[in-house]
């Protein structure tokens, strides 16, 4: 059985990485970065998360993500907000020492994605896609906006995601147990940072086995245990949301509002903020008064009835969405055209990394359909909720790949059949 494909990572790479780690700190510094917004009690420092944090270092559990007295919370997905929760214990609540720590840790983590970014397009388009993606990615200032901009898991899920992608490819040829229980547990810990990469997985999942099949490797067995791996890492925090709300609950359970802060009256495609608890005095009177579950499910029932209603405003609408993801959200939020191309360099980039995807496919490069799931499946929940911006953060690293192959396929004549693409 073969092992793993034993790429080295080039000494260049693990500078190159070191190199973005420290640019990056050096932009933190340089414009201020950790000069978080304090406005309306800093809740702009982590948002929800930041208030489970707050809570969390005040030894009150995970709670609150509005403030106030609202109870335990499952409104987040639980790595981040532990995360922020363990710097605002040792540095302080939402203090400038943690905000420094919070904007390094996303720093490196966005600085080591450089090295899946690397194995990956070394194993699917060779040597120079491969040091070329690298750059492209550790050097870019806008992946270094969401690292030293934004305090929450933005960085947190591409590093997963990559890394995901890449055990990914590697199972197609790897034998035995231990390519399985690493897939269940990246996965695992991969949906209690952001359950919404689990849309790629029965895909993800499906690639493996055909690609395994295809090379006479078992997978029933490895299957299962990866299943039960996954579910491992997910049961501590399933049954703490079992004892703290007395049913179950998958994780989060915020889908109602945040369903409903795309589809309700006034609805043009894009977020309506003013829903928001946050923002909203009614909407977090309610809250408190009715409990997180109960709230979600009313959000829930409301957004759905505004559907049933306006069933053809919400397929125009969903239309937009899908639209506003690759293209960029306006920066107005009333309703307009989605025809907004002021946001031309977003727009760019998806078409370039579509067109790579196109000509990958097209020559039957290794791991293309892959690729093209991941594109596929990834942005499907937000074409239905609201797009944002860093939505499209976490499948950025394979796109990045997909342009610079793209682009280095620059005056050479097109190719079929270079190898298998499923």
């Amino acid at each position: 059985m073969e092992k793993p494909s034993s790429t080295a990572i080039p000494r260049s790479v693990l500078w190159l990485t070191l190199l973005s780690f420290v640019l990056q700190i050096a932009v933190i510094g340089i414009f201020r970065q950790y000069r978080t917004r304090s406005a309306d009690d800093h809740f702009g420092f982590g948002w929800e998360m930041g208030r489970v944090a707050r809570s969390l270092a005040l030894g009150q559990g995970f709670s609150n993500p509005y403030g106030g007295d609202t109870g335990p919370t499952a409104w987040e997905p639980p790595l981040y907000p532990y995360l922020m929760g363990g710097v605002f214990k040792v540095f302080g609540i939402y203090s400038y020492g943690s905000a420094w720590a919070l904007l390094a840790i996303n720093s490196l983590l966005a600085a080591l994605t450089s090295i899946p970014v690397f194995l990956i397009a070394h194993r699917t388009f060779g040597e120079r896609v491969a040091m070329w993606s690298a750059w492209a990615w550790a050097l870019n200032p806008y992946v270094w906006y969401w690292s030293v901009h934004w305090i929450w898991d933005t960085t947190f899920t591409p590093l997963l995601l990559s890394l995901i992608f890449l055990l990914a490819l590697e199972l197609a040829n790897w034998g035995g147990w231990r390519g399985w229980a690493l897939f269940g547990a990246l996965w695992g810990i991969g949906a209690l940072a952001n359950p919404t990469m689990l849309a790629f997985l029965p895909l993800c999942g499906l690639w493996v086995w055909r690609q395994r099949f295809k090379n006479s490797l078992p997978s029933f067995g490895g299957v299962v245990l990866s299943s039960a791996v996954f579910f491992l890492v997910l049961s501590p925090w399933l049954v703490r949301n079992y004892e703290v709300f007395g049913r179950f609950v998958f994780i989060r359970d915020d889908f109602g509002l945040q369903f409903r802060l795309g589809n309700w009256k006034g609805a043009d495609g894009m977020l309506m903020a003013y829903l928001q608890p946050n923002l909203n005095k009614l909407e977090f009177e309610k809250f408190q008064g009715m409990g997180e579950l109960a709230y979600a499910a009313d959000c829930k029932r409301l957004a759905f009835d505004w559907v049933r209603a306006n069933s053809g405003r919400f397929a125009t609408i969903s239309l937009k969405r899908l639209f506003y993801y690759w293209n960029g959200v306006p920066k107005d939020t009333a309703s307009r055209s989605p025809w907004d191309f002021r946001t031309s360099l977003f727009l760019a980039s998806s078409v370039l990394a579509l067109w790579g995807l196109g000509r990958a496919l097209g020559q039957k490069r290794q791991g293309a359909w892959l690729y093209a799931e991941l594109i596929l499946a990834y942005p499907t929940t937000y074409y239905f909720v609201y797009p944002h911006a860093r939505y499209r953060h976490p499948i950025e690293p394979e796109l990045f790949i997909l342009m610079v192959f793209l682009l280095s396929q620059i005056g050479q004549p097109s190719r079929t059949g270079v190898s298998d693409a499923v």
